[in-house]
């Protein structure tokens, strides 16, 4: 080769690689910025289900990118109040959230439905709403207005129905009843005589004890075997009807959302998805055991009577029609939601019941070792 060829080859080799160079570092550079934000919960670090569900976001979300999209979590009050979580996020205070939509229901009765509702749907039919029958979309229509992005991020499972400090039999036992129960809810059993009360989780026990109210709803028997309710309250009520599958959702400013790369918005998608399956199977995990620990220390378990359910459930209808007749966003989404309850319950029936009512014979008969 003449030294005029090896020149000429070389300098081409050598634009070749820097042009090469060039096109690489930006395409990489874009696809994986350095972007931190942080997260509020609504909930204390003590809850290692619930609040642990954006810990394990946040975990998805840093090995994914090799540390290049941090998250950083932060516990109720460490930043703003657990209630006020939603509105940090809306504002811009903070990029992300982790909390229950049910929490501002107060602001409009929709943002209850992304959520729980009472007499809706559990867990499995919940999450078979959100991903496939739209349920995400059409939350997220609604959401837009606040300044928000929602996915859910977790699920506790059907709740149980609360800690009295005695039995309640009939309706004409609800009357005057001062039960700690949260928002939604407590507008509906209000309607039968109950007085709800707001009072935040580390008060409860003291409340109880000295009878400043007469019941508490809290979680379910994992979370619930940490507070010592059965001491005070040991009448423990079930199924808690108000939250048959509640979701609980990561929050995203909507304008910080739409300003990350299209491969960090399906990754906070997935990972999002990914932390709810979890919560969902920890709390199903950990509850069997809790629930017999909580027996033997004194806890006494309870069905709410048909009448009492019944009526609590027609109160609900006739709430939730009061709230479609003068909310298109609460009728758009309750209406989405009803149609696949009717389908859905009546597909439980089939395999899914019988299989379970079957299995659950066995193990009343001691079969199932």
């Amino acid at each position: 080769m003449d030294r005029r060829s090896f020149i000429k080859n070389a300098s081409l080799g050598g634009l070749g690689a820097a042009a090469a160079s060039a096109l690489a570092s930006p395409a990489v550079a874009q696809s994986s910025p350095k972007v931190t934000w942080r997260l509020t919960s609504s909930f204390p670090k003590g809850l290692d289900t619930i609040f642990g569900g954006a810990e394990v976001f946040a975990k998805h979300i840093s090995e994914a990118t090799d540390g290049n999209f941090e998250i950083q979590v932060f516990a109720a009050n460490e930043i703003v109040p657990g209630l006020q979580a939603a509105d940090a996020v809306s504002a811009g205070t903070v990029e992300a959230c982790h909390t229950v939509a049910y929490y501002y229901w107060g602001k409009d009765p929709t943002w209850a439905l992304a959520s729980a509702v009472p007499f809706a749907l559990n867990a499995r039919g919940m999450n078979a709403w959100h991903y496939h029958g739209g349920g995400i979309d059409l939350i997220n229509e609604f959401f837009a207005s606040q300044n928000l992005v929602v996915y859910p991020g977790g699920n506790t499972g059907v709740q149980m129905g609360g800690w009295f400090r005695k039995e309640i039999k009939t309706v004409a036992d609800l009357q005057g009843l001062k039960f700690r129960i949260g928002g939604f809810a407590g507008a509906i059993v209000a309607k039968l005589g109950v007085i709800p009360q707001q009072i935040a989780g580390g008060e409860i026990y003291q409340a109880l004890e000295k009878g400043t109210i007469d019941a508490a709803e809290w979680v379910g028997p994992y979370d619930d075997a940490k507070l010592g309710f059965q001491k005070v309250a040991p009448y423990y009520y079930y199924p808690g009807f108000w939250e048959g599958g509640p979701t609980v959702h990561l929050m995203f400013n909507k304008a910080k959302f739409d300003e990350l790369p299209k491969n960090y918005q399906a990754l906070v998608r997935t990972a999002a998805q990914a932390t709810d399956a979890n919560m969902l199977q920890k709390y199903d995990h950990l509850n069997p055991t809790a629930i017999k620990q909580l027996v033997a220390n004194g806890a006494k378990l309870r069905p709410y009577s048909p009448e009492i359910l019944t009526a609590c459930f027609e109160a609900a209808e006739a709430t939730y029609a009061e709230m479609e007749a003068k909310n298109e966003n609460f009728k758009k989404i309750w209406g989405s939601i009803k149609a696949f309850r009717k389908d859905y319950f009546l597909w439980l029936q089939v395999a899914e019941y019988t299989n379970d009512t079957f299995m659950m014979q066995l193990q009343r008969g001691g079969k199932l070792g």
